[in-house]
């Protein structure tokens, strides 16, 4: 597959600035990366948009990786080693991006659980970091982009926007 167009964030004007403004403002409110990270997953597990996963411990070594939960976000629900701070944003995130599912997409119940275990500037930041990665899952896929490699370590991840670099 080879893109359409280089990243319309590239293409028009003036978009990416504010782009990157808007990740390090989600970023910079005490939601641990970590937990972006598994958002910024399953969003884009739901989309489409991931490549596959490391399958094997020794893959996830080699490629640097500490959080080895990542092949598993996709079944969170059956899985103990998620906390229920992560839990609840993992559902909120589900029901976010499937908003055309059912009448009410988030339910008071869903978005009640994740309100107990994050303050209103986090739950924000949750809120906004979601209607990110469905931004960016959505732009990608109309133009075709490839995917970025998932291999990441958590202290070295940078905000979905940093991996462009606009045209010269």
């Amino acid at each position: 597959m080879s893109p359409r167009m280089p990243n319309p964030s590239l293409v028009v004007p003036d978009v990416l600035p504010p782009m990157r403004a808007l990740v390090k403002a989600v970023n910079s409110v005490g939601v641990p990366l970590q937990t972006l990270v598994l958002i910024h997953l399953r969003v884009s597990q739901i989309n489409g948009r991931t490549v596959e996963l490391p399958k094997k411990q020794k893959e996830f070594e080699e490629a640097g990786e500490e959080d080895h939960r990542l092949p598993v976000v996709e079944s969170w629900r059956e899985q103990t080693c998620f906390t229920d701070a992560e839990r609840s944003v993992l559902a909120l995130a589900e029901a976010a991006t499937r908003i055309n599912d059912r009448e009410d997409p988030v339910s008071d119940e869903v978005w009640e659980e994740a309100a107990r275990h994050w303050s209103e500037v986090q739950l924000a930041a949750v809120v906004m970091h979601i209607g990110l990665v469905n931004l960016w899952n959505r732009v990608n896929v109309v133009t075709k982009q490839e995917p970025v490699d998932w291999r990441i370590n958590p202290k070295k991840w940078t905000p979905m926007t940093s991996r462009l670099t606009p045209a010269q």
